[in-house]
């Protein structure tokens, strides 16, 4: 089972996310509560997935979060907002966070997304690519993003290029016709080549190596 702690001011949106991730089989959620006291819980509880609201008013998500990620055995945490990114993302994922979710994702999304914190990987909202991708533009010097890049083979490339706008393997299959397992092959493949990058990092890469460019309107 996948133990989950859910800390969020609002205990509306606390039970409906309980709800929801508990409607999966392999998902526990094994706390819920506000952000007061919150550190000493998730302390108390072992858990692997942390889902945490960045703007609480008694104690904010990012106080938590640097608590809770400099503790041994830390959980994954992916921070919950609905409100605009662009302030916080970098902070956050530099102070340690696997992720951002909107707290409108679907049902899908977010055992999906837990799923993939509990094994290791790194979940982002579509809404914050843009962000993270400006917050590093000025760390990553053109020059090495094309080196990085002329590692790829030609079908790297075109699967990067998808990856950097946010897609799922999942998408990018869909876009490119190939098979879902086909592209997973073909990501671990660019992230290792890219030195050891995740996929929000190798999105970085992609952007400074031009290989984002705006689409026509249609396409």
């Amino acid at each position: 089972m996948i133990r989950v702690a859910v800390v969020d001011d609002e205990p509306l949106v606390r039970t409906g996310l309980q709800v929801i991730l508990e409607s999966a089989e392999d998902i526990n959620v094994v706390l819920a509560c506000g952000g007061a006291g919150a550190v000493a819980s998730i302390r108390s509880h072992d858990v692997d997935v942390l889902l945490l609201d960045i703007r609480m008013p008694v104690v904010d998500g990012m106080s938590v979060l640097r608590h809770v990620v400099g503790a041994a055995a830390a959980p994954a945490v992916a921070m919950l907002t609905s409100f605009g990114l662009e302030e916080h993302v970098d902070e956050a994922l530099r102070a340690g966070a696997a992720g951002f979710l909107m707290k409108n994702s679907s049902p899908e999304q977010l055992v999906a997304a837990v799923r993939t914190l509990a094994a290791g990987g790194r979940v982002l909202a579509p809404e914050a690519t843009g962000p993270v991708i400006s917050g590093y533009l000025a760390a990553e010097p053109d020059s090495e993003a094309a080196r990085r890049v002329g590692l790829l083979s030609e079908r790297e490339l075109q699967v990067l290029a998808e990856l950097g706008t946010g897609r799922s393997n999942r998408d990018i299959a869909d876009r490119l016709h190939l098979a879902h397992g086909t592209v997973k092959d073909h990501v671990s493949s660019i992230l290792a080549k890219l030195g050891g990058l995740n996929r929000v990092q190798a999105a970085v890469v992609a952007d400074r190596a031009r290989l984002l460019r705006p689409r026509r309107a249609g396409s």
